[in-house]
């Protein structure tokens, strides 16, 4: 696509940002029956979005692409089936917008309080996940927002399958067809520009691999919703049941490996450790993860645990890979977490309220769990419906971001007259 790239998304920005402005005033009724409109094209269209996405397989194949990010990028019929659903789920949510709160009266006579408004214009990048276009292009929509979507590459073909039915929704209820707009380049240059156009876009939101995230983080003039990583831990007390603390643990890491919640290290308390550690290990060796443990585990597992370096406390892994570590009690595990962890989410597992209710107070994270497998910590699972990122920052939006976390509120002020003495 021979264009001039800083023209090409300067118009995108200003057609998404004309647009933002007829979604902010679009009804409910209107914005879900584009909704489902979508999600019936998709179905419609899933030999075409199949067809696709095979041109895409094809060419990641023959480029050397690695399994996972292939299974990423892989679109099934379930899958699409599944896409379809999440669209669905959006639109049978609560729409936010508009939504007013905490209103009281102040001594001068005045109602004071807030309401919920879209963001305006949503720039999202991401890699190899088709499916992320469905997602953002629903939440965006139902957040009154417009959007402008960078997808990666090796999922061109599908990602613009994608937008057809999507824009084929937009356009069967009467909204504007730049409400959501996929950049039709894969000239890496275009991130570049949207990244930077201040005034058009008002918030980025990368999804991806922490090289692209760190890039974005540094290169962007547009605010950030992000997390860089999902260095996620469970620990287990002595006050934990044990069955409860097995199962926790060997869902939390073998769920599922390569993704942002995925536990990465294990915390356990000294005087439940030669008892449960043994344990733990059969289940995890049954799995095929390995095992890196601090002196303690080692001693305790002798010969089935490689050793843990300091690297080791502050790594994702996002493989069958898993960090030991026996600590002395709860503030050992509470220093531990918030030294080393990247603040996505953590969990305790234990049967002591007071030490819980300490857990969740002290451990500076966006999700902090009771009894419960870090792996429930995503947008679907928290009824947020799809999300749109989890975010680590602690200012805007925190943890899973719903359609929530893609409106902001502004003050409302009701009076019948009053004036300022």
């Amino acid at each position: 696509m021979d264009i001039d790239i800083k023209e090409y998304m300067q118009r995108l920005g200003h057609a998404a940002r004309k647009a933002s402005r007829v979604l902010s005033r679009t009804d409910t009724h209107q914005k879900n029956a584009a909704l489902n409109a979508i999600a019936s094209f998709i179905e419609r269209d899933a030999d075409t979005l199949l067809a696709a996405n095979a041109r895409d397989l094809a060419a990641a194949e023959s480029a050397g692409l690695e399994p996972a990010l292939l299974d990423r990028l892989r679109l099934t019929p379930a899958g699409i089936a599944q896409m379809a659903e999440g669209v669905r789920q959006i639109a049978a949510l609560p729409d936010p917008v508009g939504e007013m709160s905490e209103f009281s009266y102040r001594p001068s006579g005045i109602q004071v309080g807030k309401m919920r408004s879209p963001l305006g214009v949503i720039g999202i990048i991401y890699e190899a996940r088709p499916n992320v276009t469905a997602d953002a292009a629903a939440l965006c929509l139902k957040s009154g927002n417009a959007t402008i979507l960078r997808g990666g590459s090796e999922a061109f073909h599908s990602n613009q399958a994608i937008a057809h039915c999507v824009h084929e929704g937009l356009r069967l209820a009467d909204l504007p067809h730049n409400a959501v707009q996929v950049v039709d380049t894969t000239d890496r240059a275009a991130v570049g520009e949207l990244i930077t156009l201040t005034g058009l876009v008002d918030v980025i939101v990368p999804r991806g691999g922490k090289s692209l995230i760190e890039r974005i983080s540094r290169d962007a003039r547009v605010p950030v919703i992000k997390h860089l990583d999902g260095n996620c831990h469970v620990f287990i007390d002595d006050a934990a049941n044990p069955d409860k603390a097995i199962a926790i643990a060997l869902n939390a890491k073998t769920h599922r490996y390569g993704t942002c919640n995925t536990m990465e290290t294990l915390l356990v308390h000294e005087s439940f450790a030669n008892y449960l550690l043994p344990k733990l290990a059969d289940r995890f060796e049954e799995k095929g993860v390995e095992l890196r443990g601090c002196d303690r585990t080692r001693a305790i597992l002798a010969g089935r645990v490689k050793p843990a370096t300091e690297e080791d406390w502050s790594t994702e892994y996002l493989a069958p890979i898993l960090a030991i570590k026996v600590v002395h009690g709860l503030d050992e595990a509470i220093d531990h977490i918030n030294l080393y962890g990247s603040h996505h989410t953590d969990a305790i597992v234990t049967d002591d309220y007071s030490r819980a209710r300490r857990f969740l107070r002290e451990v500076d994270s966006a999700s902090v769990m009771v009894n419960a497998s870090t792996r429930f910590a995503d947008g679907f699972e928290y009824g947020l419906g799809a999300e749109i990122g989890i975010s680590t920052d602690k200012i805007h939006a925190r943890g899973p971001v719903g359609l929530k976390g893609l409106t902001n509120e502004k003050w409302v002020v009701l009076g019948e007259g009053h004036i300022r003495e």
